[in-house]
């Protein structure tokens, strides 16, 4: 199907230059294979926070109260329930080239290597996949949420945290939920929600071991 638009979806000049950074493995797995990895957005090990926005943010859209019992209790339902919302999304990462630096090479190229590309390379190269697939820019910090004030899946799997904002990230993901998922594996035995989906609440068997793992 063609790449989809999303909410609040904001874009680059489609000739610009994105570079990807990746160890040598993965560097030899796409010459191999021609597929591009997708990591799923629960699985990150940077930021355990990918896809949910900052608890106060919430707070402030839901108008939830702190300390107080039910509305805490709410908000752990909320951030619960979007904890398991993330797990459908599967993200590639490109970087918004400006200038070559230092840093990005210390923080995801260190023993590596970069390829470069064009975005609308990325783009033509998403259009058609079975999946349904997105591609932006990643927006930084909560202005923009507070702006809109919505709760919105594809606002926040597209958003990261202030201190990420010099990664210039741009975002290919995919959407590839599993149907039989009823959304509350986030409910103990007592029936009191968490803000993650808890181990005696496993995914369904569907979910193939390549997507549990965060491979695509």
């Amino acid at each position: 199907m063609p790449i989809q638009s999303y909410f609040d979806q904001k874009e680059p000049p489609e000739d610009v230059e994105i570079w990807r950074f990746m160890s040598l493995q993965m560097f030899q797995d796409l010459m191999a294979t021609e597929e591009l990895y997708f990591c799923r957005a629960d699985l990150f090990p940077q930021d355990k926070n990918e896809g949910i926005p900052p608890e106060e943010y919430l707070r402030l859209v839901i108008g939830l109260d702190r300390y107080v019992l039910e509305d805490e209790k709410e908000l752990n339902r909320q951030m619960g329930s979007l904890a398991q919302l993330r797990e459908m999304y599967y993200v590639n990462c490109w970087h918004l080239f400006r200038r070559e630096t230092p840093e990005m090479w210390e923080a995801f190229g260190k023993d590596r290597v970069a390829i470069c590309s064009r975005y609308e390379l990325l783009k033509s190269a998403l259009n058609g996949m079975l999946d349904r697939t997105y591609l932006g820019l990643v927006q930084y910090g909560d202005q923009h949420l507070t702006r809109t004030r919505r709760i919105n899946t594809l606002q926040f799997i597209s958003t990261k945290r202030i201190e990420y904002k010099d990664e210039c990230e741009v975002r290919a993901f995919l959407e590839a939920p599993d149907p039989l998922d009823g959304g509350n594996r986030h409910y103990d035995e007592n029936n009191w929600p968490h803000r993650d989906p808890l181990p005696e609440n496993p995914q369904h068997h569907w979910v193939h071991c390549c997507k549990r793992r965060g491979l695509i």
